[in-house]
């Protein structure tokens, strides 16, 4: 098959790389508000897990297993994230589900990396309340940091709930 001569081709795209830190097993480190599902709470735990991250569709995507056998804020949990790179938007859709909310898949963030820092935006309803997301990775290849915040008066201020800091195994 020929490609028409007015198509622009994009050789060496590494949009679809930007995750690549992440793959692999890592040790984690989270601290998070014990129940970021109440906007007034301000007590935070700390606790261990670990996860694991391959590619998969060609490279276009990846999953990213996480576990934390033994939070003070509740009953242990597996995580699991799909993230999808579209390269027509150069943008990352990300998904998350967990065993603490069996059966759900949470509404899609959706961002982009500048350099080594990316941020991801989403909304939900989260105990009832109405909410923006935001993630930020820090893509370290050894030490990765993700944050996730959560905005409760429609973005005009964000509340840091939730630190994952990993070390790779």
């Amino acid at each position: 098959m020929s490609v028409p001569a007015d198509t622009i081709v994009v050789m060496g795209d590494t949009g679809s790389h930007e995750f690549d830190f992440i793959f692999g097993q890592f040790h984690v480190h989270h601290r998070k508000l014990r129940d970021n599902t109440d906007p007034a709470c301000t007590e935070w735990v700390e606790f261990e897990g670990g996860s694991k991250a391959f590619p998969v569709l060609g490279e276009l995507g990846h999953v990213h297993i996480l576990d934390a056998p033994a939070p003070p804020d509740g009953e242990p949990f597996e995580g699991l994230t799909l993230r999808l790179y579209d390269p027509a938007t150069g943008t990352w859709g990300i998904w998350w589900s967990s065993t603490r909310a069996p059966g759900r898949l949470d509404p899609p963030m959706t961002g982009r990396f500048t350099g080594r820092h990316g941020v991801f935006h989403g909304s939900d309803v989260i105990g009832g309340n109405p909410v923006d997301l935001r993630f930020e990775w820090h893509a370290d290849p050894e030490n990765p940091r993700w944050e996730q915040s959560f905005s409760w008066d429609g973005g005009q201020s964000w509340r840091l709930n939730w630190v994952m800091s990993f070390s790779r195994r």
